[in-house]
């Protein structure tokens, strides 16, 4: 097996294996991806995203997103904005368009050097998120502990968005696992859990499919907007939102989800550093 050349990135604390696939396949099996992703024993991350070459014409890259327990996701919008903020680097350009398993994506970079991503549009019916029966997805019918009544909303992945009180009282690393798996999810789901700090402010926390709770998760933070927007808590169609990641100043993501349906997402980006894992 070959060495396997790679950039380790993060957005707000949401950390990624970069790996270039476009000049020639490199292996990745499930051992291997999930040696990778040990933060013990190997590099780990909440997402390996692969550059590749696109197949659609109208996309300059494609990127696949594979979680910590080896899944494919559909959608990831920090691993997009990082990953996008490289190949611009690359080829110079302040914009790209980006092929992935949720559709085509345009990536650009935004005042204060932050990098904001199209997510495209939010999926509000329960057959496109998807959940398993035909229900309201503004209030649907699931209840765990403490929480309850959650939004469903498809960002290219499924999430399930509680609003509480107080986001840091709740035990996510019981209930979320417990919630990905409920069986309204036929492809599971990411579950959010967010509190209202002001009209224009939010406060999310998320255990992802596959990856359990992380720092931040930017297609959970565009989830999170758009049901307190169909819920009425905001004063208009845009939030700060502050996540884990958030600590020490770091920054928080910023979303916006426009009259035309389609979400944007701006937030920072960094790169921690590059390695090769051997073969």
């Amino acid at each position: 097996m070959d060495a396997l050349p790679f950039l380790k990135m993060h957005g707000l604390g949401n950390d990624f294996v970069v790996v270039d696939a476009r000049a020639r396949k490199p292996a990745l099996d499930l051992d291997r991806v999930r040696a990778i992703a040990d933060r013990h024993k190997g590099v780990g991350f909440d997402q390996l995203v692969v550059i590749e070459t696109p197949t659609d014409p109208a996309a300059e890259v494609f990127f696949r997103f594979l979680n910590a327990d080896g899944s494919e996701a559909g959608a990831c919008g920090n691993g997009t904005r990082c990953v996008a903020d490289h190949v611009m680097r690359e080829t110079g350009a302040d914009r790209l368009r980006i092929q992935t398993r949720a559709g085509l994506l345009e990536s650009r970079r935004a005042a204060d050097g932050l990098i904001a991503v199209d997510m495209g549009p939010a999926r509000l019916d329960w057959r496109e998120i998807p959940l398993d029966r035909d229900c309201d997805t503004l209030h649907v019918p699931l209840s765990l502990g403490p929480l309850a009544d959650p939004v469903a909303t498809g960002m290219g992945n499924p999430h399930a968005t509680f609003f509480v009180p107080d986001a840091e009282a709740i035990d996510l690393a019981s209930l979320g696992p417990r919630l990905e798996h409920d069986r309204i999810f036929p492809e599971r789901a990411n579950i959010g859990v967010a509190q209202i700090l002001d009209p224009g402010t939010l406060r999310l926390r998320v255990w992802e499919r596959g990856a359990g709770i992380t720092l931040a998760c930017g297609s959970g933070a565009c989830a999170a907007t758009v049901a307190a927007v169909r819920r009425g808590l905001l004063s208009g169609r845009r939030a700060r939102v502050i996540v884990d990641g958030s600590a020490g100043g770091a920054g928080a993501l910023e979303i916006e989800w426009r009259a035309d349906g389609h979400v944007l997402m701006a937030g920072p980006v960094a790169l921690a550093f590059s390695g090769v894992w051997p073969g």
